[in-house]
Parts: C-alpha cells; structure tokens; sequence
C-alpha cells in the first residue's frame, strides 16, 4: 500500500490529507491540518512549511505503520465510515431515558439538516465543526420555525462533542477534532418556582384536572421530577417506625438508586392506596395541554407567573434552602450528583435575600 500526501482547495485553505493506494483502489484521511494558499508574510510562509514538516511526518509514520501491520484497510474503512450512523447509533442506545433520548433525537434531526448528505468521520474537522456551531446559533429552526434557544444550541452541539469523544475511544477517529473546539455557552435561565404561600393558594384552588394538580403538588413537596413520578409505584412508597413515609426507586434519569424521605401531606394527597406494583399516578402524561391547564390553574389561583410542571421541582428546591436546609442535604434530597447543580437554587436565594434587605428605605 502507497501513502502519497496530496493537497485540497476548501474553504479558501489548503487542505492536506493522505491518499491511500492499494489494488487499484484508494482511500482517504483528511488530516486536519491547512496550508495559506497564498502566503503573504514570513511568518505565513514559516507556518506553512512547518505544517509541511509535520503532515509529511504523519506520512511517513503511516507507511512504517502500515510496513509493520500496525495500521491497515480496516482502520481506513472505520476513518471513512458514517459519522451520522454511528451517532444514531449512539442515540438509540438512550432510548430508556425519555429526556435524554429526545435531545439525542433532535440533535441528530438537525445534524442530517445541516450535512444535507451523509458525513465520514474523515469529513470533521476544525471548520466542519465551526461551520455546526454557526448553522445551530444562526440557521437551526424549530418544527415551528422558530430559532433554536441558545440553551438548546449547546445542548445539540455538546452532542456531537460527546459522539466524537466516544468515537476516538472506539477507534474511528485517531484524534477528537473537538478538543481544538470550545462549546456553546449556555444562556442564565430564569427558573420559576412557587413562595410558600403561593403553593398553598394553588393547594386550595381547583385545578380542571385533578391528577395533574395532584402530581403537581406532589412534586412540589418531594422534589421528584415528572418521569419518576409517572412511573412511581404503590410498592415504591414504603414506611417504617425510624423514618416515617419514604420512597424507594431507583431515578430515570441518573439511574440512581434514591431513597427518599416523604412528608405526610404529600402521601395524603394520594389517597388510597393500592396493590404493590399499580402506578400511584395513573394515566399521567406529560403535553403541552397539560401544562397549558397548569397555567389556567394558576391564574386562577392569583399567580401569573409562567408555570410548568417542572416549576414544581424548583419549588420544592427553592423552599428547603428558604426554610434553612443546607445546600447538601438539598443535594441529596434532589438526587444531583453534583453539587454544584444544586447551587444554581442557592443563587436565587441569595437574590431573595437582596431583594428583602433593599425592601427597607429611608427618605434621606
């Protein structure tokens, strides 16, 4: 097998890449590395030879490789196979988990909209990537045509930084072009959350759909998120003389084996109680009609906040730490693990707290 260095126009570079020769067939590998095409200084001149030298290094290297059946087709086929088959098969293999399946999903929806065609993992390079980012900031649309949230931006394209990671792992790529890339920073978010008293108002005011109320309020007094309320069992909900009511389940999302600590009041909200393996919530389903009757709830019940379900979770988040529980011990009880997820509720605290203190006002 020959190993020849050729050189390609793209992008107003010059691209360098290895072109592999072997019965009559040929094989590629972009190397990632560009040239000027028309030096102007010294010091574009110097780089350029410089990339020369080290492009002609990996040349040489991959022929002695190649001499002494280190590096053979198979490596070759892998550099040139699909990029948006194996992130696929990535993403189906999220499938248990609902949230991160569906961003895997969308990712992957909007990696086929940006390539228009298929992509080899020989293709992704520093400028591919660069190209992603700027097609997911300012090109990317919604199924309502509306522009992607910065938020979600970055979510897709850490997708992508995440696949190729794994690939490099699994061998396709030699080295992760992503490492030369900084991600999308996320934007700050505002996160919703219910005071005490507002709890109890929406507590005592009718909501068009019990079960959702329910789980609603539910939620606001354990923390727990929607899908591991929806899956939530009778046989999950457990109590002893030591501890009270608990729950024993194992989290959706982290996979995380959780106990915990239920007060009265949201068993309660659950009436009756039935066989070990009935769902407690059943029927429930996350849609947007659904939160949309969360909102008319609220209105009704005097708050115009912009409310959804997962309100309820900050909710319950932002009352430990107001009623003085400390900020690991509201770690826990969320299942994070990391604590500095958790910090992110002891920032709107702190607000609350300038809040309060600019509350008093002198005429000076």
């Amino acid at each position: 097998m020959k190993v020849t260095l050729r050189e390609r126009e793209k992008n107003g570079q010059i691209s360098l890449y290895l072109d592999y020769y072997h019965k009559g067939k040929r094989q590629y590998e972009y190397l990632r590395l560009y040239l000027v095409s028309k030096p102007r200084t010294t010091e574009e001149r110097a780089q350029n030879k410089k990339t020369q030298q080290l492009a002609e290094t990996i040349r040489a290297k991959r022929q002695i490789e190649i001499q002494n059946g280190v590096f053979g087709v198979n490596d070759l086929e892998r550099i040139n196979s699909s990029f948006l088959a194996y992130f696929e098969l990535l993403t189906e293999k999220r499938k248990e988990s609902d949230g991160n399946y569906g961003n895997w999903r969308s990712a992957l929806k909007h990696l086929k909209s940006f390539s228009k065609a298929d992509v080899k993992f020989s293709d992704i390079d520093k400028q591919w990537l660069d190209d992603l980012k700027y097609y997911f900031v300012n090109d990317a649309r919604t199924k309502h045509t509306q522009k992607l949230s910065r938020n979600s931006c970055s979510s897709y394209f850490n997708k992508v930084r995440a696949a190729l990671k794994e690939a490099t792992k699994d061998g396709y790529i030699l080295r992760n072009p992503a490492d030369d890339i900084e991600g999308i920073k996320e934007a700050e978010t505002k996160r919703e959350f219910l005071t005490l008293d507002e709890l109890q108002k929406a507590a005592q005011t009718n909501c068009d759909i019990q079960l959702i109320k329910n789980a609603f309020i539910f939620s606001a007094l354990t923390g727990l998120r929607f899908s591991d309320i929806q899956k939530l069992t009778w046989n999950e909900i457990q109590h002893s003389d030591e501890m009270g009511y608990f729950i024993r389940f194992k989290q959706k999302k982290t996979k995380g084996q959780e106990t915990l600590p239920v007060a009265e009041d949201a068993v309660k909200i659950l009436g009756e109680r039935l066989s070990g393996d009935e769902p407690v919530f059943r029927d429930l389903t996350y849609s947007e009609y659904n939160n949309q009757k969360i909102r008319e709830w609220m209105i009704r019940a005097g708050i115009e906040k912009y409310i959804t379900f997962h309100c309820a979770r900050h909710t319950y988040a932002t009352l430990q730490l107001t009623l003085g529980t400390d900020i690991y011990t509201v770690s826990k009880l969320l299942g994070h693990k990391n604590l500095r997820t958790t910090e992110v509720y002891a920032k709107i605290i702190d607000e609350k707290k300038v809040a309060a203190a600019n509350r008093i006002k002198l005429n000076l």
